[in-house]
């Protein structure tokens, strides 16, 4: 209840992201990575495998490729929106 209160959301949200029923925002990702203190990739890494050489191929290897697709295009955007706010600046 605390983690959800401080994520400011609900429980049922994180209980929904915990048992794979819904995708996390990347602003949802980056709000509970912050309160765990952990960097948002550690949440798409196999635990059981060994990732001693961790690299851009493997982070999160068993992502369906759907949501590897949204999170890509949510990357793109927020570029497409930084370089906007640069542009506009000048």
């Amino acid at each position: 209840m605390k983690f959800a209160e401080l994520c400011e959301t609900t429980t049922s949200y994180i209980g929904h992201i915990e048992t794979s029923r819904k995708f996390p925002s990347i602003d949802m990702i980056e709000r509970m990575s912050k309160i765990l203190r952990i960097k948002p990739y550690h949440f798409f890494i196999d635990r059981t495998e060994d990732h001693s050489e961790i690299n851009s191929e493997n982070i999160y290897p068993k992502l369906p490729i759907s949501m590897k697709n949204e999170i890509r295009t949510q990357i793109d955007l927020t570029i497409i929106e930084g370089i906007k706010e640069i542009l506009n600046n000048y």
